[in-house]
């Protein structure tokens, strides 16, 4: 059990009411917040929403060797036997490849590439470390949604990572359009922590990466997000980018459509926001899904 204070109580028997967050949205402060590449026209937008979207950020022809290895992971039988790889439920298509960064070495030196490193440092205020990195795939007609969720909530439960210091990059790597599925948001969502109800099963993750039950948001408080900040769809070609911040709520629907949809993420929290004990009281989830192992900050390489 986590010594630290737990100021996110949640996974409760009974539920009390969301509450405005604790934390800053952006940590950098004075001159250390305009010592980056967001301007404050940027930095007040993600401030107000909980992110930003931008499209085109990395040329098509820069992501066309990240497309190539999504390809053949999908054709890698021996990579769908391992732990870090879940299947959509009952099929054999791949729903999602975690620690991609320490399977790949291009997708290694792209963490650290210094046009993503920089805005993250100057949201974080501080060195950075990837907490988890992974591949989310939708392939057409077949692949599931997400359920409306925020990462934080789940972070720090079940890894026991104290703050809300980190936030997400989600990098396009096929199209993404209204039909296939896309990264959906609720702006100005991650002002509010939603604490919710059912104690976490032991090895919750086996089944909650593939459908999520526990630590899913109620409906009524949902309701109250959405007709104050509405939805938004960001969407793109491959090489668009949405940065999203730790408390966001998103999700995603099915894919209905014939173009597959695959999105890549990778997890940057603060190295002053290090885990401790899950605040669930279980065991700790494997490092491929928090990053427990190594904390060193990361140094820019060009990708």
């Amino acid at each position: 059990m986590s010594t630290t204070q737990d100021l996110f109580p949640t996974r409760l028997e009974r539920k009390i009411g969301m509450f405005e967050r604790l934390d800053p949205v952006i940590h950098s402060e004075g001159a250390q917040r305009n010592n980056g590449p967001l301007s404050e026209e940027q930095l007040s937008d993600y401030e107000r929403k909980g992110f930003l979207s931008f499209e085109n950020f990395f040329p098509r022809e820069e992501m066309e060797a990240f497309i190539q290895e999504l390809r053949d992971y999908e054709d890698d039988e021996d990579l769908k036997l391992s732990e870090g790889t879940v299947l959509e439920p009952g099929r054999q298509e791949i729903r999602s490849i975690f620690g991609i960064h320490e399977l790949s070495e291009r997708f290694s030196r792209l963490t650290r590439d210094p046009r993503l490193l920089a805005m993250v440092q100057q949201l974080l205020g501080s060195d950075v470390y990837i907490h988890q990195s992974r591949i989310n795939y939708k392939p057409g007609f077949k692949g599931k949604g997400f359920d409306w969720h925020s990462d934080f909530e789940t972070w720090h439960s079940e890894d026991g990572m104290p703050r809300m210091r980190s936030l997400s990059c989600s990098i396009i790597l096929t199209d993404n359009g209204e039909f296939n599925g896309p990264l959906m948001l609720v702006p100005g969502s991650h002002n509010y922590f939603i604490p919710c109800v059912g104690r976490t099963p032991e090895n919750n993750y086996k089944e909650s990466l593939k459908s999520q039950d526990v630590g899913v948001p109620d409906n009524a408080s949902l309701r109250q997000l959405m007709l104050e900040g509405e939805i938004e769809a960001p969407k793109g070609g491959a090489g668009s980018l949405v940065l999203f911040e730790c408390n966001t709520m998103h999700g995603s629907n099915i894919n209905m459509s014939c173009w597959p949809r695959s999105n890549l993420f990778f997890v940057y929290n603060s190295v002053e926001n290090g885990l401790v004990e899950p605040f669930c009281g279980n065991r700790p989830r494997p490092d491929f899904l928090a990053n427990r192992t190594n904390w060193q900050p990361l140094e820019p390489v060009e990708s």
